[in-house]
């Protein structure tokens, strides 16, 4: 998969170069409408997605996009699907908070199952995460793998609905050693696989271009992600609604545990 790589790495280039001006600045915090997904498009998020879009048109690779903000857009007659979250943590993003980035993962089929190359970019630090079937998973170039042991030492969630959601969650964040709310799924689940995140949980749904780059990152590092209640999220169609809430962990017994929490 040679040619995604170049063609993600190409993507990261061009939004470093041209958003790495854009926090604190308030005239950009003015919502410019309501994205295919439904929520806010603010201007950053226009304009990465307009830099992706880009780059997959000078690409000459047929794709068929489905990006938060713009809905499905074919490439070149289309092809395989592209799922495209130009903003991961766009209230981060437009806050001023430094995490946020951009996630990409190509599809051969319509379910999460068929996820075949995922990447992840930490638009502030330039962290890039790659992920491809079955060879693996790579942060800046170098193999990583998620949390080996069984300590809950740090867990990071969402939640969308305050009221409801981190009461549903008390159990497992009461056992953990630090707890975060970082703010941007596709993140999270990024540093889970390389170790840094022992357990990330969104009770809420989400919409698989949040997180199907991440599923991919987390089972190629040697992590196990399903819903909430323990059931694989292999065959999640892949599109623009909201499909499952999500639990990930480093390793199997850490995801038994936390289940085991959220079920108690």
């Amino acid at each position: 998969m040679p040619m995604y790589r170049a063609l993600f790495q190409r993507i990261r280039e061009k939004l470093l170069n041209r958003l790495s001006g854009e926090r604190f600045k308030p005239a950009r915090r003015e919502a410019l409408g309501v994205g295919a997904a439904g929520d806010k498009t603010f201007p950053i998020d226009r304009a990465a997605e307009e830099i992706i879009f880009a780059e997959l048109e000078s690409s000459g690779i047929p794709l068929s996009a489905v990006s938060e903000e713009y809905g499905i857009r074919e490439f070149h007659g289309g092809g395989r699907m592209i799922l495209i979250d130009p903003i991961d943590g766009s209230k981060n993003a437009i806050s001023g908070i430094p995490f946020y980035g951009t996630s990409l993962a190509v599809a051969d089929g319509k379910t999460v199952g068929s996820v075949m190359a995922a990447y992840v970019v930490n638009l502030v630090t330039g962290d890039e995460f790659l992920a491809e079937k079955e060879r693996g998973a790579f942060l800046n170039g170098e193999r990583i793998s998620a949390q080996q042991d069984e300590e809950l030492h740090l867990i990071a969630y969402e939640a969308p609905s305050p009221g409801r959601d981190i009461a549903r969650i008390i159990p497992l964040l009461a056992k953990s050693h630090k707890t975060r709310c970082l703010g941007a799924t596709a993140l999270d689940l990024s540093y889970l696989a390389c170790g840094s995140v022992s357990v990330f949980v969104c009770p809420s749904p989400s919409r698989s271009f949040d997180f199907a780059g991440g599923w991919l990152l987390v089972k190629e590092a040697g992590g196990v992600i399903t819903d909430t209640r323990g059931s694989s999220i292999a065959d999640v169609e892949l599109g623009l609604a909201k499909s499952v809430p999500l639990l990930a962990s480093g390793n199997r017994r850490l995801h038994e545990r936390a289940l085991q929490l959220l079920s108690g």
